[in-house]
């Protein structure tokens, strides 16, 4: 099968064909300097955009950095390229990717660990947010495929250990598969885009991935454990901190993800407790375990440490938010508040439905709480449209909402 074969339209009432190697067959990983500069040589030499993916290994490391990045480009092939092996230099792929628009699936997932690998676009196309705006209810890789172009993808490995070395020869399959449809995908999805009048809205959203800065790290991650609503003394939350920090500290040195060291849930249950001594925090769910008993001296000490701590140094039961308060409170805390977010969501909803749009790409929700909890004092239009521009809206979003927000801002309990 060649790739004009796998780009060609197929008919409706045909079976998906299932996948399973690349049509060229499985490429070698580029796993030296040599091999990479002949690698960039024949990409080089190809035409059209670039279809580009990692693979990380999120559930196993603690760094979120990519072990695998593949890349495909008409006329050149599919490349699978080992950056640990290469040190992570890729400095002869980067000139090459630096002039050439690039394709991806659910970019912002992939842009961090690249752009750790100097890899950084020119512009983009992303088939995962195409499809949201094209009307498509379900948009991962998989549905898209086998809905536009014929397909079938095996998706299998997308949670697997992509550290591991050597890859096995399906995983390899897999990940150039990943690449392999990407174009043709991009080409469909864009002659959708064009066909609605929502090509440049996709544009617009395009280049606010491409160009979003990396997210503020948060001030207190160890609340996101799993199961802290169960803990509600200060006392408690600083058993859970503790644990986290010190679970934290290892697995960042171990390059281990956090949940490998030790699992939320134990942490909540050690909390509970409050284990005194070796034999009862061994007596807990995974704390018995051989491999868990190496640390027992470690967990002891940080609950120790915990339940020590002057009451001055104890965490808040409640959380400080930098926005407004959760929606289901607003009644009770502002019913105007209310009143204007209800409203707001109803109009919202209308136009998403009517541009088959999903409500949340329509309007950053978060973005919409803010103006409704804290509205400017003139609800005109324009100054509607100023707020949402100010907060981060695309001119796209903003003309299809600013008079239906500015309607909304208006209403009362």
């Amino acid at each position: 099968m060649d790739n004009a074969d796998q780009s060609s339209d197929v008919p409706e009432d045909s079976a998906p064909l299932l996948l399973t190697e690349p049509a060229e067959g499985t490429p070698d990983v580029i796993a030296d300097p040599d091999t990479l500069r002949a690698a960039c040589a024949r990409l080089a030499e190809g035409s059209g955009a670039l279809a580009v993916d990692t693979e990380r290994a999120s559930g196993y490391r603690y760094w979120p950095k990519a072990y695998l990045v593949q890349i495909r480009r008409e006329g050149a092939g599919t490349f699978l390229i080992d950056p640990i092996a290469l040190r992570n230099d890729l400095a002869p792929l980067a000139e090459v990717m630096k002039d050439v628009e690039w394709v991806l699936h659910a970019a912002s997932q992939d842009l961090p660990c690249l752009a750790e690998l100097g890899l950084r676009p020119p512009s983009l196309f992303d088939t995962e947010l195409a499809g949201r705006l094209a009307g498509h209810q379900r948009v991962g890789l998989g549905t898209l495929v086998e809905e536009l172009l014929g397909y079938r993808l095996e998706k299998g490995h997308s949670a697997a250990d992509w550290s591991r070395r050597p890859l096995p020869i399906d995983w390899l399959n897999y990940a150039a598969l990943d690449v392999e449809l990407l174009v043709p995908l991009r080409d469909k999805l864009e002659a959708e885009l064009a066909a609605a009048g929502k090509l440049e809205w996709a544009l617009q959203e395009f280049e606010a991935v491409r160009t979003a800065e990396p997210p503020t790290p948060r001030p207190e991650p160890w609340r996101r454990t799993s199961g802290i609503h169960k803990i509600r003394t200060p006392r408690g939350l600083a058993a859970v901190r503790a644990l986290w920090e010190a679970r934290d500290e290892l697995a960042r040195k171990r390059d281990r993800a956090p949940g490998r060291i030790l699992p939320d849930s134990a942490i909540i249950n050690a909390a509970l407790a409050d284990p005194r001594s070796p034999a009862e925090l061994q007596k807990l769910p995974v704390f018995g375990g051989r491999v868990q008993r190496r640390y027992t001296t470690r967990w002891l000490r940080q609950l120790h440490l915990a339940r020590t701590l002057p009451e001055a140094d104890l965490p808040s039961t409640t959380v400080a938010h930098d926005g407004p308060p959760p929606p289901n409170r607003w009644a009770d805390k502002d019913p105007d508040a209310a009143a204007r977010l209800a409203a707001a969501r109803t109009a919202l909803a209308e136009i998403a439905e009517r541009h088959r749009v999903p409500v949340e790409n329509l309007l950053l929700p978060d973005l919409l709480r803010r103006t409704c909890w804290r509205p400017p004092s003139d609800t005109s239009r324009e100054s509607v449209a100023a707020v949402l521009t100010a907060g981060g809206a695309r001119p796209w979003q903003v003309e299809l909402t600013a008079e239906a927000l500015s309607e909304a801002l208006r209403a009362r309990a």
